[in-house]
């Protein structure tokens, strides 16, 4: 005997199926995002975020050709070395034409002072205070520190980019040679939507995903300040809604975040990479307005500039005793 199939039953069964799958997904589409809630329900996140670091650019300080440069992009420098040598001619020709400025004046200054001190018998002390002659060992001083610079000097400890500096080229002063940058001491700078930073404070704790490592590697940071004011407060050219013309768009806070040492040494890091940063909103954290940056370390000051004048006193002296008698 045939067994009929009616369709009233197919269409129940079919029913009955799409109703269990129905359900099915949206069982799962709620085990994911509760999963995703209690996950992300303490975080604030951002993709809008950097590597940042300070990046010195080293510029020639006098007039010169370039003779000599002795690193080039990719090389670690120590704070101290030549890095590019100029000729310094100039600089050269400049102090030894206000060397020679200087004793013409104290041989003109003493002329005078002789002739004093046969009219009054007194002892002048002219040559040792006179205005004319400290104008002149100023301009010592000026040109021997000109000359001294010819010698380009890293200021800071890090890594050679962007090197503009070519052999034979004529630079001056305040011509841009080339970039180092230190990748020991680096931060994220992540821009947060106004609706997001109600809860942020310094001190929470970060995580954050570079995009060149994936998502395998999280580095931990924690937040050390956030920037008193918007993108746009400090941007070129500020918008004026005075005028009108205003559509309400979300601003974005910058907010800067330290990241840790020992990742940042394991797994070196680079200005400029994109990442995914987090930060953990549960946590108190400190006062809104403090501020955990430092400015301890190389980046912040160096002392390579203070013994450029070394020497100089000592030419001065001799350059009086010669003219003098």
């Amino acid at each position: 005997m045939q067994n009929h199939i009616r369709p009233k039953e197919i269409i129940r069964q079919r029913n009955s199926h799409l109703q269990l799958a129905t359900l099915l997904i949206v069982l799962t589409g709620l085990s994911v995002y509760g999963y995703w809630w209690l996950v992300n329900k303490d975080w604030v996140s951002t993709d809008d975020a950097f590597v940042m670091g300070n990046v010195t650019t080293l510029e020639a300080q006098t007039e010169g050709t370039i003779i000599e440069i002795l690193t080039e992009n990719t090389l670690h420098v120590h704070k101290g070395d030549v890095l590019i040598k100029l000729d310094g001619a100039q600089a050269e020709f400049t102090l030894q034409h206000a060397e020679a400025e200087l004793g013409e004046t104290i041989r003109s200054i003493a002329n005078v002072d002789k002739v004093n001190r046969k009219q009054t018998l007194i002892h002048s002390t002219i040559i040792d205070n006179h205005p004319a002659i400290e104008k002149a060992k100023s301009r010592v001083r000026s040109a021997f520190l000109n000359y001294q610079r010819r010698n380009v000097i890293a200021p800071i400890s890090g890594y050679v980019a962007k090197r503009k500096a070519q052999i034979g080229g004529h630079v001056k002063a305040g011509a841009p040679l080339l970039n180092i940058v230190p990748l020991d001491n680096l931060w994220i700078d992540a821009n947060f939507l106004e609706t997001q930073i109600a809860s942020i404070r310094p001190g929470q704790a970060a995580e954050i995903m570079v995009d060149a490592y994936g998502d395998k590697l999280i580095y931990h940071g924690k937040v050390q300040g956030i920037t008193p004011g918007t993108g746009s407060t400090f941007a070129l050219l500020p918008t004026d809604n005075a005028t009108g013309n205003f559509i309400h768009v979300a601003e974005r806070v910058q907010v800067r975040i330290g990241l840790d040492p020992k990742e940042l040494k394991d797994n070196p890091l680079r200005p400029g990479l994109s990442t995914v940063t987090r930060i953990n909103i549960s946590e108190a954290g400190k006062p809104l307005l403090t501020s955990t940056v430092s400015v301890d370390g190389d980046a912040y000051r160096t002392g390579i500039y203070e013994n450029e004048l070394d020497g100089v006193e000592q030419r001065i002296q001799q350059i009086i005793t010669t003219n003098k008698r």
